[in-house]
């Protein structure tokens, strides 16, 4: 679905933050970008959903170049409190990109309402995001996503602003979705445990100038549990490998 080739961006002529990203994500894939603080995985994000031009290489999403935002693929930020408008119902914001993309009325409404209730937001539909927790609003968009069923869903560190309890639900909650929808993901995220739990592949990059260094399958049963899975010898294996990577790069013990 989308192959990623020999990318790189600099930012006014400067050095590159992003020097090579080379890779390919199959079409209903879980693929997880994670790499250390500064390594430019937003830039490249950015890049990747056509919100940015890259500097050299390409970006081809289901055989059509990635030139800018495409209407087939949906982008959920970290501050996700600056996406919601709060003037707005939460109903109201889920159905915007609807009604925005052409959306008749009458479906646009079934298609909010089935978001919500997937996401355990059924009643709070003519609520404010502002009378929401963080948790709560992060699902409005989430659901605003699931309502306007992208091809691809790439999200760049959703999770990182709410409390462990909540963010274990919220991965499960997305592994959840991703399966009833069968929706392929690009996600990025600083935290290991959260990348071997939910992904098929794990791209290990670099620090800045950054370069992929490493894709790491990801062989986890599923359907996955916070506890059962976690438990499991083999995902022990995989953070570990993943973390010492990423914490040899920090340190600069490791020649990528």
């Amino acid at each position: 679905m989308l192959i990623v080739d020999h990318i790189s961006k600099a930012y006014a002529g400067g050095p590159p933050v992003v020097a090579d990203y080379t890779f390919e994500v199959a079409d209903g894939e879980f693929f997880t970008v994670v790499g250390p603080s500064g390594a430019g995985k937003t830039t490249a994000l950015r890049c990747l959903s056509g919100l940015m031009p890259v500097s050299s290489g390409s970006i081809i999403f289901d055989d059509v170049p990635v030139t800018r935002p495409l209407r087939e693929i949906a982008v959920v930020f970290q501050d996700y409190a600056r996406s919601l408008f709060p003037w707005y119902s939460v109903a109201r914001n889920v159905e915007l990109p609807l009604r925005a993309s052409g959306v008749g009325r009458a479906e646009a409404r079934a298609r909010v309402l089935e978001a919500l209730d997937s996401v355990g937001l059924a009643g709070d539909a003519g609520k404010h995001p502002w009378q929401l927790s963080g948790g709560m609003q992060q699902r409005v968009a989430i659901a605003r996503a699931i309502a306007y069923r992208p091809r691809l869903l790439i999200m760049d560190e959703p999770f990182a602003s709410v409390d462990a309890q909540t963010r274990a639900d919220l991965e499960d909650l997305l592994l959840r979705v991703r399966q009833e929808t069968r929706m392929t993901v690009l996600f990025v995220t600083h935290d290991v445990d959260e990348a071997v739990y939910l992904s098929d592949r794990v791209a290990i990059v670099t620090r800045a100038p950054s370069r992929i260094a490493e894709i790491v399958p990801i062989g986890l049963p599923v359907p996955r549990d916070q506890i059962s899975t976690k438990e499991l010898p083999e995902f022990g294996h995989l953070r570990g490998h993943v973390f010492g990577r990423i914490r040899a790069m920090v340190h600069g013990t490791e020649l990528v």
